[in-house]
């Protein structure tokens, strides 16, 4: 396909039936894309062909000018010395040159044409290239979402959920059970070793039950006292 039947017909595709008929719509306007930015380099390296064409031509009909001239000159100089069949001569050179001159400067001119069409086309071709790479992002966004969306719905309509809660559930039960240990060994060891102050306390009891028990021996006469007067 030539490079501007191919460039006329990407800026004329619709990019809705495309993708409306594809398969894949991701991989349709990857490959969109990928033409249109190699027919975009393709039409500017023929851009830049004609201006280099257009550029040689315009350094040929500064050549030719200065041809005409010369053959003028020449003209003027035979025919001030009457050779006048010389002069006709140069006449007939200074013609050709500027049959030349005015054939380039026709074909200058269609290449104007041609590059103005090249920069219609570059500029509609670099629209419709963001275009299409605004729909690939878009595209790429929706599919991305599409898939999230069937990911969390096939989460929450399986087992795996279910499964993931009861074993939550069984973890804090043996978080609790742990917990529970703990403080059941903290209550066992505090029975088991009595502080200092309890220690203390019992001793102080004790006396006072001792000094207690005295006191009722002695009121019954069976106390220390009586037990030296009977001796």
């Amino acid at each position: 396909m030539g490079i501007f039947s191919r460039t006329r017909d990407i800026i004329a595709a619709n990019f809705n039936e495309l993708l409306e008929q594809a398969d894949d719509p991701s991989k349709m306007i990857r490959m969109i894309i990928m033409e249109m930015e190699e027919t975009l380099v393709e039409v500017r390296a023929s851009a830049a062909r004609t201006i280099a064409d257009q550029k040689e031509m315009h350094r040929h009909t500064v050549k030719l000018d200065k041809l005409q001239a010369d053959w003028g000159e020449k003209a003027q100089l035979a025919l001030s010395k009457d050779r006048e069949d010389l002069a006709r001569a140069a006449l007939m050179e200074k013609k050709k040159a500027a049959d030349m001159a005015d054939q380039l400067k026709q074909e200058i001119a269609v290449l104007d044409d041609a590059l103005r069409a090249y920069e219609q086309d570059i500029a509609k071709l670099q629209n419709r290239l963001r275009e299409a790479r605004s729909r690939q992002s878009q595209i790429a966004a929706r599919l991305e979402s599409a898939e999230n969306r069937v990911k969390l719905r096939s989460l929450m309509t399986s087992d795996r959920v279910d499964d993931a809660l009861a074993r939550f559930d069984q973890l804090e039960r043996r978080v609790d059970y742990a917990e529970g240990r703990a403080d059941a060994l903290s209550i066992a060891e505090g029975n088991e070793k009595a502080s200092l102050a309890d220690e203390i306390a019992a001793l102080e009891g004790a006396d006072k039950i001792d000094a207690e028990l005295e006191e009722m021996k002695r009121a019954l006469g069976k106390g220390a006292t009586a037990d030296r007067q009977e001796d």
